[in-house]
């Protein structure tokens, strides 16, 4: 029996932003041109490479070999960025009062629906694509991660506490962010939603973006990619839509 391996111009995926090298970044010092509260580690580009194998593994029926490589993408490295940014001493997220900013809201004054409707989150899916309008990472929806589970559940750990999850299908879950804060009138407009990954809306919260000294993600279109949240797993009932892409002669990087 001849094993079966992955075809090469499938090894690795094409992301818009170049991957830092190091674990080891540093606090940013507030200012307004940054894009993220933490730039992300090369661990998350190194587990969606692997994450994306496994997801071609996976239709290829070779189930052992895509339980590998989820296990693989499962990287304590992941963990401690995602917890850099939502621990309460983290340099990371470090505030500075602004004055004229919209105040927090009590929950009576807020907008009746705090989440974008199913064909909302479409539209933004379609103009935004699988990558964290701040920090840059892939991401990947609910869905699919929720089929990797029943598919995989041996591999992909999701329990009820933040050290029992999959440390790269946690950090690189796709959520719907407001750029206004829903706690501060923000809407449900499509002007004020964006993609981002879990670690970056969680960590902003119910913050303004000046207050962290963060440039308008909005400002800065969204960059083409070849990733697709491993969308291709699900069925074409349950995909979601394809988000900007390259080219196709350049979908695939060696």
């Amino acid at each position: 029996m001849v094993e079966w391996k992955l075809p090469k111009l499938q090894a690795r995926v094409r992301f818009p932003y170049p991957a830092p090298t190091s674990n080891k970044a540093k606090p940013m010092a507030l200012s307004p041109s940054r894009r993220c509260l933490r730039e992300p580690v090369a661990e998350i580009f190194q587990a969606a490479n692997h994450l994306s194998q496994a997801a071609e593994a996976h239709l290829a029926g070779h189930t052992s070999l895509a339980i590998s490589l989820i296990k693989k993408a499962d990287c304590p490295a992941i963990a401690a960025w995602t917890e850099s940014l939502w621990g309460k001493t983290t340099p990371y997220n470090i505030r500075t009062a602004v004055p004229h900013l919209p105040p927090l809201l009590a929950r009576g004054q807020r907008q009746p629906l705090r989440m974008p409707s199913t064909a909302l989150q479409q539209q933004l899916l379609a103009r935004d694509g699988y990558h964290c309008r701040y920090c840059g990472i892939p991401l990947i929806r609910k869905e699919v991660r929720v089929a990797l589970q029943h598919a995989y559940p041996q591999a992909v750990r999701w329990g009820s506490t933040n050290a029992s999850q999959h440390t790269a299908l946690q950090a690189m879950w796709l959520t719907y962010e407001h750029v206004v804060p829903h706690a501060r009138g923000g809407t449900n407009e499509v002007k004020n939603l964006i993609v981002s990954c879990w670690p970056c809306n969680g960590a902003k919260a119910q913050y303004m973006l000046e207050e962290f000294g963060l440039a308008d993600p909005r400002l800065t279109p969204p960059c083409p990619s070849t990733w697709d949240g491993l969308e291709r797993i699900l069925p074409p009932a349950k995909k979601g839509p394809a988000g900007p892409r390259v080219t196709q002669h350049a979908q695939r990087v060696t």
